[in-house]
Formats: C-alpha cells, structure tokens, sequence
C-alpha cells in the first residue's frame, strides 16, 4: 500500500551538523541490558531497528573510563581497541540498511559507585547519591574533582569520540542528563563549587561546553556531535535573563552542538509508565527548546500514533521524532507507516518491563514484542517467519496473551489455527486488568493480536466456547495447545518466605473474585506478597469505588517490584491519594471476619486492626486441569489422532505477561521446526 500523504512529513531527511538523516525516526540512546560482552546480540538487536526504517539508531550509555563503571548493572565501553571491534559489529549492521548510527558517550559520576574497578566516583563537590532503593546503595562516597580530574575527564571524551569515530558511528554524544556527571555540574544543588565551574549559569554549564569542544575536535568533520540534556530541574528553576535556566542553558549550549536530544531528570518521569502518564507527556518540559535554538532537536515521549508524530513537528516542538520503548515494541514502526500499514504497528503499551531487563542485568525483554533482544540469540525477525512444516491444525484452547500470541505466530507461518475460549471474549487475564486504575493501555496485548488474527483466512475464533475432554478429543485437530492461564490463591505468606496452605475462611477472596465482580464490605485489607502491579491497583481499585482499603506487604514497598518498572514512586503517590494505608514488612497471620491481625516480617510483632474482607494477591497456580486430564488419556488421543498436547503461558508457569507472550511465541516458532538453538546461542567477545 502506498503511504498516507499525510505522513510525508515523517520520511524528510534531517541534516544533523555533517550527517544527514534519512528520515525523522531517530532511536534516542537506550538501555539494553547488552554489554560488550554480546556484541552479536547487540548488533542483531540494534540491526533490526534500522531494517525497520528508524533513520538513526544509537547505542545506549557507554562509559568512557573505569571510573564510570556502573557494575553490576549491564554498560557498555569504550575504552580501548578491543571495545572498538565490538562496537564496529554495531555499525556496520546499521550502516547495511542506510541508517545512521550514534553512541552515547558517558561518564556517571556520583551515580556510579564503581565496583569493579574500585576507584572513587567524581563529582562536582563531594555529594554522594544517597539511594533509596538497595541496588543502588553503596558505601563508596565521590570524590571533589580539581582542575586536574576535569582536565582528565576531557581527554577521556575526546578519546572515547577517538574511538567512536574508529568504530564508524555517524553521531557522538556528550550525556549532560539523568544526574550523570556533566549534569552533576548543571545543578546548583550538585554543583557547590566556588571556581569558574559553580555559581552562575554561564559558569555551571562550562564543563558540558568543553566536552562537546573536544568531541568536535576528536571527530572533525566526519561525525556529528550531540548533547543529551536532562531539562525538567532546569526548567524549574527562574532564569535571569530568561524564563527558566533552561532556557538560558540551551541558549548558551547551542553553538556548540549539532543536536539537541532532550529529556526529563529521572527515569520515572523520562521513561513514564502508561499507568500514570500519556503519550507525549514530556512536552511541558521541553517544548520551548526548539524557540531558543536552530539545532534540530529530538525528544520522546512513548509516541506510537503517526498523527502525534506529525503535530509534534507541525507545532514546533521537535524536528525528529525520538524512540525508546515504542522501537522496542515494534522495530518496523517507521516502515509499516511508510508501507500504508500503520494499523499493523504493535504499540508499545508502557509498561516498562522494558526497562527492568536493564535492572535485571539481561537483555531487553517486551510485552508487546517477544522477538525483541532473540534477534541472534535465538534467530527471532519480528516480522520473518519460517514456513510451516506440514498442513496440520493447531487447537488452542484459552485466548489470553499467551494464546493468542501463540495463535499469531502459528497463523504467520501458514498453519491453520483455531482459537476457543470459555469467555464470552478474548483476552484472559486482561479482560479484568484493563479495567483497573491506569491499566487500558495494556489492552493493546489482545488488540494487535485480535486484528492480526480476524485479517487471516487460516484461523477461526470461537468465544464463548468452553472445551470439555471429549469435545477436544473429537475436534479433528492433530495438535492441541492449552492455554488456560492460571487462578489466584487463598495461600498466605510463612516467616519461611513460602507461602502457607490456603486460608480457607469467609470474607478472605483473591483478585479471580474481584475480577468476577464482587465488591467485598469494607474495612478491606489487600495483602500483597506479589509484589508486581496488581495488588497496588486492586487497593486503588476498591478505594475508588468507596471502600475503606489498608494495603499490606511482605516487602519494604508497596509493589516492591514496580520499582524494576520504574513505577514504585507513582505507585505510592496514587495510593495515598486514594486514602489507602500502606502497612510495610508485615505479614497476615490471622483473620477472623472482623479483625485481621498482621505480624512484622523481622521481628515476628503482632497487631490486630478491624477488618471485614481480606483480598489476598499472593501466589498463582496453574489452571491446567485440562491438560492433566487429556495426557492421562494417552490412548484416546492416538485413536483420535491427536499428536501433541502442550502447555503454555501461566498454564505450565505463572508469571508476568511478558512471560506468558513470550512462552507462546516460543512454542509457535519452534512447533515442527528444526532450527531451534537449546535453549539460545551464547555469545562471545570480538
């Protein structure tokens, strides 16, 4: 199809000081949980952003010196010849598909604690980060740098920009953002320093001139120089000469970049969840840059419509559209939009699993996108597909993410699949989740999935369907994929961190109830040892529907785990404005229907509070009782010519919905195929 004409404007080529963009979809420098110690997985991952049309595609921070070594959390460098080989695998793939290619050179400063190379953090004046969260403790405090350490943290950013321009990259980075060192010294509340580094404005911005000085100079006319600016504290703060520091900021940074990508101060507020922030959130913050300077500026803000796209740049607000997470949901975004296919387009749904690959230390991971980060791994295209082996039919039974991911990727090889369902809709677990605070977004799972199946002629759905043993064994389908997800239980939580036997008392319910619809009488006490979203939104959920809710964890937070999501402050922000009582480290060890008594994880101490309805979001088990009982008829299944019977999603292990989307996607690539790598291809330095 021919692309919409309204959308001309996207597919402009972009000078950027010595280079040009093929386009305006620019992939903004991200995290991907992929060091040097995988360049092919890195390279492979980064490769098929620009076979998907993204016109620039950029590494994610990469430290210029050991005194930037943010171990045990995954960063890449660029420190000496052996760095450059294996960032050159990166370019090289890039360049193949007429894309540009940047890095984003960095130095954490303070941030960094520098575990492995054991040397002291520098920062302006001698302020530790002092972290909340316990993976970003730690007891090494920075040290004030002098003349001396300045002079040496410039020789290192000319001779990182040295070697990104040996290793082909088109775009060089100075980072003055997220409070890295450059943006240490932008800040008087970092920056206390009385020489021509601190004070005013013009002084506190010197340091990120003089980087981007000597970037120029490393890299000459070959490469273009950018600077990533965190603008959000800036923009707080009153100007003297202009509205805001800012602005004054930008003003006096501009001759000496080519580009300006501009973001906000802190990860949950730059990488903002779906649950607490829209499409195009950051707009307040940065809209003004494009007033102050001629340099073409890139920004994000979790864009997945076209149509937002255009009114970002027919407003003035940014020159090339900037992605992270919507580039990691769908790699083919800018192409399907050129091709006419933008109703194909897999919107990233923000929910920030994304992110947590890089808390976690592996490789990117995405809902929406299973393929994303097994490009080399384990041989995934997000869009290529090994042809089916046979003619056979596959049966799935249960159409939630797991299913119908499954359905997706069995249809795009050209099997026929049928898709049944108890419900009277598709979409599992999500059918209730959706309607939870913030949580609609998260539709767009079964949304994509949906409109890709009712597009193709080999697959049939049929909700509202339930399947019994004999009504499988007489589908005439040689193959048979369970897909029932799996049910909450009443199981409480032990001083052993395992859960007990199930609570099996009145008024104790699990979310499979409040998703059925009650609406249990209040005082409700939501005791959460799940840790992830849903116990948060179940308590925000009832309270808004006027109940007296207390939330109780296990954890040091309410959903601890959202902090991997960035998520955990909004979390706790949202709550306490829905007049949910958070009781922290505590465990239920005792309810009887008018008090519940809670007992401290640590020390074992007990107290009892008035309480009617005890919702428990804890532990989930399988629902495949269907699947023990069809394997158990071995010989009905041979007399019914039924070859295979397979497990997926939550209904062989529970987990998040990423979890479930990629356990789909894995039988389905693999079903009747003899290319499977076990369990991936491992890779190795260049």
């Amino acid at each position: 199809m021919a692309r919409n004409p309204r959308f001309d404007v996207l597919f402009e080529p972009i000078r950027i000081g010595p280079v040009t963009a093929p386009n305006r979809f620019y992939q903004v420098p991200h995290a991907s949980g992929m060091t040097n110690d995988l360049p092919h997985v890195r390279a492979s991952f980064r490769e098929t952003k620009a076979e998907g049309g993204w016109g620039v595609v950029c590494t994610g921070a990469v430290s210029i010196h050991p005194s930037s070594d943010d171990s045990p959390l995954p960063f890449a460098s660029l420190w000496d010849a052996s760095d450059v080989r294996a960032h050159a695998l990166m370019t090289d793939a890039v360049h193949r598909h007429g894309s540009l290619a940047g890095v984003e050179l960095w130095h954490g400063g303070a941030i960094t604690m520098n575990r492995t190379s054991r040397l002291p953090p520098l920062s302006p004046s001698g302020l530790p980060w002092m972290s909340t969260h316990l993976g970003f403790m730690g007891n090494q405090r920075p040290r004030v740098m002098d003349r001396a350490d300045i002079r040496a943290l410039l020789d290192w950013q000319a001779a990182g920009a040295r070697r990104a321009r040996e290793a082909g990259f088109d775009i060089v980075y100075v980072y003055a953002g997220m409070g890295y060192l450059p943006y240490e010294f932008l800040l008087p509340e970092y920056n206390r320093r009385h020489d021509e580094y601190g004070g005013t404005i013009e002084n506190r911005t010197r340091l990120v001139r003089e980087m981007l000085a000597v970037t120029r100079d490393a890299v000459g006319d070959r490469c273009a120089v950018a600077l990533r600016i965190s603008l959000e504290e800036l923009r707080a703060k009153p100007g003297k000469h202009a509205e805001s520091e800012a602005h004054e900021a930008i003003a006096l940074l501009s001759d000496w970049t080519d580009l300006f990508d501009v973001k906000m101060d802190s990860s949950p507020t730059d990488c903002a969840p779906s649950r607490f922030a829209p499409e195009g959130s950051h707009e307040p913050i940065v809209e003004f840059v494009k007033k102050v300077t001629s340099k073409p500026v890139v920004g994000v803000g979790r864009f997945t419509s076209p149509d937002f796209m255009v009114s970002q740049i027919r407003r003035g607000v940014l020159d090339l559209i900037g992605g992270a997470r919507p580039s990691i949901a769908d790699p083919f975004l800018p192409r399907k939009i050129d091709e006419g296919r933008e109703n194909e387009i897999r919107e990233c749904i923000g929910c920030n699993i994304c992110i947590s690959s890089w808390h976690d230390g592996v490789p990117v991971r995405c809902t929406q996108n299973p393929t994303i980060g097994e490009e080399w791994r384990r041989g995934w295209h997000p869009e290529r597909f090994e042809p089916a082996a046979s003619d056979a039919s596959v049966l799935i039974v249960g159409g939630g993410p797991a299913g119908l991911e499954c359905a997706v990727t069995l249809a795009r090889r050209g099997y026929r699949v049928t898709v049944a369902d108890a419900a009277a809709e598709f979409g599992g677990r999500l059918r209730f989740e959706t309607r939870l605070p913030g949580l609609a977004t998260w539709g767009r799972v079964v949304d994509w999935r949906l409109g890709q199946l009712r597009s193709r002629d080999n697959v049939s759905l049929y909700p509202g369907s339930a399947m019994g043993i004999e009504d499988l064994l007489a589908s005439d389908h040689p193959h048979i994929v369970i897909a029932t997800g799996s049910r909450w239980s009443r199981m409480l939580y032990a001083s052993t961190e395992f859960p007990t036997e199930e609570f099996l008392a009145p008024d104790v319910y699990t979310p499979d109830d409040i998703a059925a619809g009650l609406i249990p009488e209040g005082p409700v006490l939501v005791f959460d040892f799940d840790n992830y979203y849903l116990g948060g939104a179940i308590a925000e959920h009832l309270a808004r529907l006027g109940c007296q809710v207390d939330y109780a964890t296990t954890a040091g937070s309410a959903s601890a785990w959202t902090f991997m999501t960035n998520e955990l402050p909004l979390v706790h922000r949202a709550l306490g404005k829905a007049g949910v009582r958070i009781h922290l480290l505590q465990r239920v060890s005792g309810f009887d229907g008018r008090e519940v008594e809670i007992a401290d994880v640590f020390t074992g101490a007990k107290r009892t509070q008035p309480c009617r309805s005890l919702v428990v979001v804890g532990v989930r088990t399988p629902d495949d009782a269907l699947y023990r009982q069809l394997i158990e008829r071995d010989a009905d299944l041979r007399r019914a010519g039924i070859h295979s019977v397979t497990r997926i999603g939550d209904a062989l292990a529970p987990g998040a919905i990423v979890h479930a989307v990629h356990s789909g996607h894995r039988f389905a690539r693999e079903f009747e195929s003899e290319s499977r790598p076990e369990p991936y291809r491992r890779d190795f330095q260049v």
